[in-house]
């Protein structure tokens, strides 16, 4: 085989031809993303270290990611609301100018309550992780300007961007407060230059995304007529509807704004997501270079290159994640690489080396977030176009509630001497979730692996699972686009062809 054509194999293995190929607008949300991100990991690295040198309590600050988190909940979650009606643009750009205040509010001001007001209201991600309404809107907007075929190949980048920002913001706050600090400058005064370019961050990312297109926003509701077929009759083979019947009227509920069948397994998702996030929020990035900084007494510098190797690594891990779902399927995809790293993650306080305590965290980081872009992924299969932003919405609000509660948990453990059993902890509830989803959606036809039958196999097959809601959906690498569901036989089109 001549190089030329192993370098074009391996370009479409790891989905380098999608991302070229990919129009303007997704070049510029992975740019914002990555911004975003960079800016979220300068800031996360020294979060908990800046209270701590402002002399808040190991509880304190606990609590104040959590009402940080609480809070997150419901901007997210009216902001998702209204992100289709109002303009996804007008949304980015608002939290791009909301995260601009926070970053001026934490390097101005030293009071607790003020900081945690500036948190709440604007945007502060504690765990180094998405928080605001930015994920469910960009994933939406991905979702509808790429074809299913290309779609995981687009949100593993998605997650490369955002892993590489982090890491690259983790290396340079380390190494600029450890810099500031040896040239004599106040603790205090160092980390709030951190803060300095948050806010520089988030003006730049409110800034590119005005140069996005209006393709971005939601899709106008089309006509009542047969040419829905992509919407409704693909996905909903029981729905039926006429001509001469007016739409309901809509609700402005975002539960409402999700079909019966999309809610069973929005439920079932939300179940398992709750413990995930839970541990997620027990042990986010700023409490682990928190947790290393006190056990190992770790610099700055050393500290942030720790979290960035770590964030490299798993951007590492990202880029093959789309070719191994590919393979084996999304789900199997998902647990088969989180499951080991619930592994890792509980194994964190046990080495009494720093050296040993790196590779775990290290191995630990390359396998973590390689479920997120299948996981995303398969969010948009099983849901309607018109549904995503609101099924995105509301997955990410539960994860933002369920994680809230886990910096106060991991807060109260470490101010009693017993930092280490939140790693634990964590580590069996992110394994438990493996379980769960492998046991409740591994037989779901979207995974894609035909040599087990990815292709529903006749008329009467498929007659069998539309009444089984989701069941009878597409196969995820069949769902070749959002256009070219018009050109299968859905279950609704056989029955209507059999009346």
């Amino acid at each position: 085989m001549a190089p030329q054509s192993i370098w074009r194999r391996a370009q479409d293995e790891l989905g380098i031809t999608t991302l070229l190929e990919s129009q303007r607008d997704v070049h510029l949300l992975l740019l914002t993303r990555s911004i975003r991100m960079f800016a979220y990991g300068s800031s996360t690295l020294i979060l908990a270290i800046y209270f701590a040198a402002l002399g808040h309590s190991d509880t304190k600050i606990g609590l104040f990611m959590t009402l940080t988190l609480v809070g997150d909940v419901a901007i997210s979650l009216l902001l998702t609301l209204v992100a289709d009606k109002l303009g996804r643009r007008k949304i980015l750009v608002a939290g791009g100018l909301l995260m601009a205040l926070s970053g001026v509010v934490f390097a101005s001001f030293s009071n607790y309550w003020i900081l945690l007001a500036a948190a709440v209201v604007g945007v502060i991600s504690p765990s180094g992780n998405e928080i605001g309404p930015f994920r469910a809107v960009e994933e939406s907007t991905l979702a509808h300007l790429t074809d299913a075929k290309t779609r995981s190949d687009v949100f593993a980048f998605y997650v490369v961007v955002g892993t590489l920002g982090a890491a690259a913001g983790s290396l340079t706050c380390g190494w600029l407060t450890q810099a500031l600090i040896s040239a004599g400058w106040a603790e205090v005064s160092a980390y709030r230059v951190i803060f300095w370019v948050y806010a520089i961050a988030g003006l730049t990312k409110a800034g590119i995304t005005l140069l996005l297109s209006a393709a971005c926003e939601a899709p106008k509701p089309v006509a009542e007529n047969a040419d829905q077929g992509e919407e409704q009759q693909a996905f909903l083979p029981t729905q039926t509807t006429t001509p001469t019947t007016p739409p309901p009227k809509k609700s402005s509920s975002l539960l409402a704004q999700i079909s019966p069948s999309s809610r069973l397994i929005l439920l079932k998702l939300c179940a398992l997501f709750f413990f995930d996030s839970l541990a997620s929020g027990m042990v986010p990035n700023s409490l682990i270079a928190f947790y290393m900084e006190r056990k190992f007494a770790l610099p700055q510098g050393k500290l942030g290159t720790v979290i960035a190797i770590a964030g490299i690594m798993s951007s590492i891990g990202n880029i093959f994640a789309s070719a191994i779902a590919k393979r084996i399927g999304l789900v199997r995809t998902m647990v088969f690489t989180h499951l080991p790293s619930a592994v890792l993650l509980a194994l964190v306080p046990l080495p009494p080396s720093v050296i040993v305590t790196v590779v775990i965290l290290v191995a630990r980081a390359s396998l973590a977030s390689m479920d997120q872009a299948p996981r995303s992924a398969f969010l948009s299969a099983v849901v309607l176009p018109t549904e995503r932003t609101a099924v995105m919405g509301i997955v990410n609000t539960v994860k933002t509630m369920s994680q809230s509660s886990g910096p106060l948990l991991t807060g109260s453990l470490a101010q009693s001497g017993n930092f280490w059993i939140a790693f634990v902890v964590a580590g069996t509830l992110k394994a438990g979730y493996d379980v769960g989803m492998l046991t409740m959606f591994v037989s779901m036809k979207l995974e894609g692996d035909k040599s087990k039958g990815g292709e529903v196999e006749g008329e009467q097959h498929e007659m069998g699972e539309a009444s089984q809601g989701h069941e009878a959906r597409l196969p995820f690498d069949d769902l070749s686009s959002d256009e070219d569901l018009d050109d299968r036989e859905s279950p609704a089109a056989i029955m209507k062809s059999r009346a």
